[in-house]
C-alpha cells in the first residue's frame, strides 16, 4: 500500500535538470545503435531471409550433432538448429535454401522428414522464397516510415509543428535504439518484430500526446511561469499516470517474455524494451526538445489568428 500511495502521489521532480546528461545519453545510444546495425547487421528471420523453417518435437532428447551431420548431406545451404525450452525434445530447424524455388523447397522438406523419421512430430513448416523475403523486408521498412510520418502529421494537426518535431524525433530515437539492440543481441528479426516496433511507436506517442496536452493546458493557465519550470510541472502532473500505465503494461509484457517461448522472444523483448525507452523518450526527447522553442509565443499567435479582434466587450 505504501508503494501504491507513493506512485499515485504528486511529485516535484526536476526532470529537465538532467537534460544535458540525457542529451549525451540519447545521442550516444543512437550512434551505438547505428554502429551495431552497420557492423553486425540483423539476424533476419525466415520472413526476410527466405528459406525453410521447421519446428519439431520428439519424445526423446534430440541429438543435435547427429541431426546436423545428417542435414549437412542435403544441398539446402547452411543449416541452423536451435533447441526450444529446456527439455531438449523440441528443436527449430532453419535452412537457408535461398536459391531453391518452391518445388525444390518442398522436395527439401520431404527429405528432411525422411531423415527425422515417422516418430518425430512436425509442429510447423514455413517456406519463404528470396524474392518474397526481400519484398517483405521493404514493406516492413516502408510501414515503419509511414507510421512515423503519419503520427508526426497527426501531432502537427492537433498541436503545433514544434510538438510534431519533438514527437517525430522521439519516435525515431525509440525505433533506432530498439533495432540497434536487436542487432547487438542478434535476436530474430521478422514480421512479428516489425509488428512489435509499430506497437512500440503507438505506445510511445500515446505517452507523448498526454504530456503535450498537459503542456498546452499549462501554457494557457500559467502565463508568467518560466517555460522550463512549466515543462517540469507538466511532466510531474501526469507522472503518476505514466508510472501506473507503464508498470501494468510492463508486467504483462514481462510475463510474455518469460513464458512466451522462443517463438515470441523478439516480439516480447521489443515490447518490454519499448515500454522503457518510450517512457524515457516522452520526457527526455519529445518534451525536452520543446524547450528549444518559445512555446508561449506560438500559442498566443495561434489564438490571435483564431480571434484577430481579441476580446471585445
Amino acid at each position: 500500500m505504501k508503494l501504491f500511495s507513493w506512485i499515485t502521489k504528486d511529485t516535484n521532480i526536476d526532470f529537465l535538470g538532467a537534460r544535458k546528461l540525457t542529451y549525451f545519453i540519447s545521442v550516444l545510444s543512437i550512434v551505438l545503435a547505428i554502429f551495431f546495425m552497420a557492423t553486425k547487421s540483423f539476424n533476419y528471420g525466415i520472413d526476410f531471409s527466405g528459406g525453410i523453417l521447421m519446428e519439431i518435437k520428439d519424445e526423446q532428447v534430440i541429438n543435435l550433432d547427429k541431426l546436423r551431420k545428417e542435414l549437412d548431406n542435403l544441398d539446402i545451404g547452411e543449416v541452423n538448429l536451435q533447441t526450444i525450452g529446456e527439455t531438449g525434445t523440441e528443436v527449430m530447424i532453419r535452412a537457408q535454401a535461398q536459391m531453391l524455388d518452391e518445388k525444390e523447397q518442398m522436395k527439401a522438406v520431404n527429405e528432411i522428414k525422411k531423415i527425422l523419421g515417422n516418430d518425430v512430430e512436425i509442429r510447423r513448416v514455413e517456406l519463404v522464397g528470396p524474392q518474397v523475403g526481400d519484398e517483405l523486408k521493404k514493406d516492413g521498412i516502408l510501414a515503419s516510415v509511414i507510421a512515423v510520418l503519419g503520427i508526426s502529421l497527426y501531432i502537427w494537426f492537433r498541436f503545433e509543428w514544434q510538438f510534431a518535431l519533438g514527437a517525430m524525433l522521439g519516435l525515431v530515437h525509440d525505433i533506432l535504439v530498439t533495432v540497434g539492440l536487436l542487432s547487438l543481441f542478434q535476436i530474430d528479426f521478422s514480421l512479428t518484430t516489425v509488428a512489435a516496433i509499430l506497437t512500440l511507436a503507438g505506445y510511445s506517442v500515446n505517452d507523448t500526446v498526454v504530456t503535450y496536452d498537459r503542456i498546452r493546458e499549462n501554457l494557457r493557465k500559467y502565463k508568467t511561469m518560466p517555460q522550463i519550470q512549466l515543462l517540469n510541472k507538466s511532466v510531474n502532473d501526469i507522472f503518476s499516470r505514466t508510472l501506473l500505465t507503464g508498470l501494468t503494461t510492463l508486467l504483462a509484457s514481462i510475463s510474455l517474455l518469460i513464458w512466451g517461448g522462443d517463438t515470441l522472444l523478439s516480439f516480447s523483448f521489443t515490447l518490454v524494451w519499448g515500454i522503457l525507452i518510450g517512457t524515457y523518450s516522452s520526457i527526455y526527447v519529445s518534451t525536452v526538445i520543446l524547450n528549444w522553442f518559445d512555446l508561449r509565443k506560438t500559442i498566443e499567435n495561434k489564438e490571435k489568428d483564431v480571434n484577430p479582434f481579441g476580446n471585445v466587450g
